[in-house]
């Protein structure tokens, strides 16, 4: 009899190797070499902080500059640098070097992590993934190393600004700073406010949309991709901080004591932060009520699609939007810079939007069981938090308890990986039909 092979399609073996990225973390992570106090974390913590930094979240229930020795705090980076560029275009970079071919059967699986749209070059694109992640890292920790040098030592500097380059850029938020404080000590100063938001908004945009910007001095044109990342980005981002600035601007606790500059710069830091970051300049905490309103509605969103960026995606919003916008004109094609969406496409985009606002209905709910006592924002604050892989916080992250801890683990896993690809990893294949039902008639609204 002739045994079956066992074989994983893309989308279980992403997940698989997901999590044993998170698991080698986590153990890494007990060890007593990993924390200043010697004793290591305890599992779940390590499990929470290692599934924070490969999902590029930044939730974190210990502070990452208080807490980890360089070891561990390099285990964390090492973490960060993995989840943003994917474990496949990761373990691709290594058979790279190596000089290994890269099989049709890895190409299929790039394809899958990078979100490609076929596997023709999609080798080159790994390639240019990983030097655009070099020279933005290489830059940014530049910058932020000069910026640290003049209230540190130059060697701290370097660490800081490299460290504080890679989490920003692959989107995970963590710091180095103590005490929960995040960059609120920087929300009046141009350079790192500027240059942070410059690589959060870059490691949002998507490596597809970076790569389309590059061969655009040759191409001079963009895909439909890349113009509706671009717009809608500028878009989200300039009305959020405008908003940020309206509902704060007399709040005593966040931008009524800072100038005109800070001001303008911590509504700008919070409007890109909230969509793929969780870094913050402001404290989250004290925001107003519509504020955090504002931003929970961005987290959810997210940034680009192929991006180190979780959410419902910013392509997602738009198809949606431009679905509503067509019905309510009364039209039958939705159409997105004259170019017709497929109903696949809308399909969809509806179906990772329904699939996200279940995660965290159902997250909220049981957040408000597991962890009594505190208000329902936090609650709804920290579900999406988690499934947009944000990592800001109101405060509840230390607080959770272990079945809290699980559950928002859970939750910033299937956010990194995304509500459709863990749902096509649990089900079978999708199968055309043998045959077709009669057409059924529903009144809506």
């Amino acid at each position: 009899m002739k045994k079956q092979k066992f074989n994983l399609d893309p989308p279980k073996f992403l997940v698989l190797g997901f999590a044993g990225v998170i698991l080698i973390g986590a153990i890494l992570l007990t060890t007593p070499i990993a924390t200043e106090n010697g004793k290591g974390l305890s599992f779940i913590n390590a499990l929470f902080t290692a599934t924070s930094a490969t999902c590029v979240t930044g939730l974190v229930v210990v502070d990452t500059g208080d807490t980890f020795t360089v070891f561990g705090e390099l285990v964390i980076l090492f973490l960060i640098q993995v989840g943003g560029l994917g474990f496949m275009t990761f373990a691709t970079f290594l058979f790279l070097l190596l000089g290994k071919r890269i099989s049709l059967k890895d190409r299929l699986l790039l394809k899958e992590a990078v979100n490609h749209l076929s596997i023709a070059g999609v080798v080159r694109l790994v390639k240019r993934i990983l030097i655009f992640t070099a020279v933005i890292e290489i830059l940014g920790g530049i910058i932020l190393s000069i910026r640290f040098s003049f209230e540190m030592s130059v060697g701290k500097a370097i660490y800081y600004g490299f460290f504080h380059a890679i989490s920003n850029f692959n989107n995970a938020g963590f710091d180095l700073m103590g005490g929960f404080q995040s960059l609120t000590s920087y929300v009046n100063d141009p350079t790192v406010v500027l240059t942070i938001c410059g690589l959060i908004t870059l490691g949002g945009l998507g490596f597809l949309v970076m790569n389309d910007l590059y061969e655009y001095r040759v191409s001079r044109r963009l895909t439909l991709h890349s113009k509706v990342v671009i717009y809608a980005t500028l878009m989200l981002t300039i009305g959020a901080a405008i908003f940020i600035f309206l509902f704060e601007y007399g709040n005593v606790k966040t931008l009524e004591p800072l100038s005109f500059q800070g001001k303008i710069l911590g509504s700008l830091f919070q409007s890109v932060t909230a969509r793929t970051a969780g870094a913050n300049t402001l404290p989250i905490g004290d925001l107003t009520h519509s504020a955090l309103l504002l931003i929970i509605m961005l987290m959810f969103i997210g940034a680009g699609s192929g991006s180190t960026a979780g959410g419902i995606k910013i392509t997602t919003l738009a198809v949606l939007v431009a679905a509503v916008w067509t019905q309510i004109r009364g039209k039958e094609d939705v159409v997105l810079f004259r170019r017709k969406i497929a109903l696949e496409t809308i399909l969809k985009a509806l179906t990772v939007t329904v699939i996200g606002l279940f995660i965290v209905v159902i997250v909220t709910m049981i957040l408000s069981i597991t962890d009594r006592g505190h208000n329902f924002i936090m609650y709804l604050f920290e579900a999406v938090s988690a499934f947009g892989t944000v990592g800001l916080s109101m405060g509840l992250t230390p607080d959770l308890s272990p079945l809290g801890k699980i559950l928002i683990v859970l939750t910033m896993f299937a956010g990194r990986l995304g509500p459709l690809t863990i749902a096509l990893a649990i089900t079978m294949r999708r199968r055309k039909d043998s045959f077709h039902y009669p057409e059924g008639k529903i009144l809506i609204g």
